[in-house]
């Protein structure tokens, strides 16, 4: 007959076996302060938590109050407006409308995106999946490092190299060819700056980012994944996107919101190149603008307090934007990690 003694939280008989707990472990409620300091640890950590929030509200608030003088002048006219004049004169008064940069920041956004996801996606595949063992920590390092290049630097390369080469090469006989048929694709070329080429950089300022950590959440995929399907026969390119992927797709749809939110955001390269131009064009090869290239080159050189409003509103709506796209990404992730089987990246 099997002697049961008892040790802690855990019931081992004689034979070595650890029978069930009866009881789930007891941790400490935290009403002791010298108790592995688990009260200063807790109020540390809720203070660093809620201090981020608020700086959260604090920011929007400030955006909201700065920006009252140029809501009640001209209400939504602000954010859908077309007509940008902070200089009044007999024929045109003052008037502000940020739609051209609105419209300038979600283009070329979504250019980006469109560009880099996929790119930058099949690098974080090959990274985790397919790289050779000698060759996956030089190219991580490699990638990770055009990820820490400044923005003033891909702006730099932008002017003077790819503008110059993507205008020849690539702008000109598509103008000359579709331009016709497509609006987007219509010339003329005038300085090659526009909203295309600032999206082309924006992506692969990105596409590190995303490779990244796709890459990263990849090898969080437990083997087992991997095991289960080519035990049951399946190439390794099946097991990959049957098993790897799905499991580890909030993750990588995070990645990518990630990505999307530095688009969103970037102000020096969007200055050097997208033309800062107020019209709104339906070709891609025409100079545009967006709203953090408005607000950095303006904002020093305001010449009235409504025209600094104004400014400062289009700061608002692009943090409102952004706040938007990241609470939609919160939503699609939950709701990927709600409907993938085999648990959650």
């Amino acid at each position: 007959m099997a002697v049961r003694i008892s040790i802690r939280t855990a019931d081992y008989d004689v034979e070595g076996q650890m029978a069930q707990q009866s009881t789930p472990p007891q941790w400490s409620t935290g009403k002791s302060p010298l108790r592995h300091g688990d009260v200063p640890f807790r109020a540390g950590t809720v203070a660093l938590a809620s201090a981020v929030v608020l700086l959260v509200f604090a920011v929007a608030w400030m955006l909201y109050t700065s920006s009252q003088e140029a809501r009640t002048a001209f209400g939504w006219d602000l954010l859908f407006g077309s007509t940008w004049n902070p200089v009044e004169t007999e024929l045109n008064p003052v008037s502000f409308g940020g739609w051209p940069a609105v419209r300038g920041t979600l283009l070329s956004a979504l250019i980006a995106l469109i560009i880099a996801a996929p790119l930058a996606v099949a690098i974080g595949i090959y990274l985790a999946e397919l790289c050779p063992p000698v060759l996956r920590t030089p190219l991580s390092f490699l990638v990770e490092l055009l990820a820490a290049v400044p923005s003033v630097i891909y702006g730099v390369w932008g002017v003077f190299v790819f503008v110059p080469f993507f205008s020849s090469a690539v702008a000109e006989p598509l103008s000359a060819t579709v331009g016709a048929i497509v609006p987007w694709f219509a010339g003329p070329i005038a300085t090659g700056r526009g909203l295309i080429v600032t999206g082309i950089i924006l992506a692969l300022m990105i596409l590190p980012t995303i490779a990244s950590l796709t890459r990263d959440v990849l090898r969080l995929v437990p083997n087992t994944q991997r095991e289960a399907m080519l035990a049951i026969g399946a190439t390794r390119w099946e097991t990959i996107w049957l098993a790897v992927i799905p499991y580890s797709r909030a993750g990588i749809i995070g990645a990518i919101m990630l990505g999307l939110g530095r688009a969103l955001g970037e102000t020096m390269a969007a200055t050097m190149l997208v033309g800062n131009t107020q019209r709104i064009s339906e070709s891609l090869f025409a100079p545009a603008t967006t709203a953090a290239s408005l607000v950095a080159n303006e904002l020093t050189n305001s010449v009235s307090s409504l025209h600094e409003s104004a400014l400062i509103s289009v700061a608002f709506a692009l943090f409102g934007i952004t706040l938007f796209l990241n609470f939609g990404a919160r939503l699609l992730i939950w709701f990927v990690e709600r409907n993938t089987r085999g648990g959650r990246s």
